[in-house]
């Protein structure tokens, strides 16, 4: 079973439908949406500041959601891909957009709907990132504008596919209950 844990006065709150890994962990001010998934490993610690999550999000293996007291907050919107061992640091994740594995997106930044933060990539604070638009590099540069249809097909594609996986850990919590 996931770590769910209540910090000064704050306790998650988890949409309907959602999958936590059984070594996810949330943490204090975390409200999260409907259709998630939050897998193995991955950290989200509302325990300094504010972590709201929109519906239909997965944050896959190892990443890591964290703020700066007082100074900053995560803001995922709906339809969200967060690859394997991402670190996302007071940042806005608009709609739609989808960061790569292993990236971080750093305080202040804001990645627009429908964009793409490539794999590897470092946002550094402040950074504003256009929507349907494909970012990569250390520090993450602009590369070029993405047709709102690829972003879109992609980003649905990954987010139907962690929904689906997610029903297979689900069906498999059933079995072992009715066993």
């Amino acid at each position: 079973m996931a770590l769910i844990k209540s910090v000064r006065g704050f306790t998650p709150q988890i949409g309907e439908n959602c999958y936590l890994a059984d070594n996810a962990t949330i943490i204090g001010d975390v409200i999260m949406g409907h259709d998630c998934s939050i897998w193995f490993n991955a950290v989200l610690r509302g325990d300094v500041n504010a972590i709201r999550i929109g519906n239909r999000v997965n944050i896959q293996d190892g990443s890591v959601l964290h703020t700066l007291y007082q100074k900053s907050v995560v803001e995922i919107g709906n339809n969200v891909s967060v690859g394997h061992n991402v670190t996302i640091h007071g940042a806005t994740i608009k709609d739609g957009a989808l960061i790569g594995m292993g990236a971080t997106v750093l305080d202040h930044a804001i990645v627009g709907e429908g964009a793409i933060v490539a794999a590897g990539a470092l946002v550094l604070s402040n950074t504003i990132i256009e929507p349907g638009s494909l970012w990569a590099g250390v520090p993450a540069k602009f590369i070029k504008k993405i047709p709102p249809e690829q972003s879109r097909e992609l980003n649905e594609k990954i987010a139907n596919g962690y929904l689906m996986y997610a029903s297979w850990f689900k069906d498999e919590e059933i079995n072992e209950t009715n066993k």
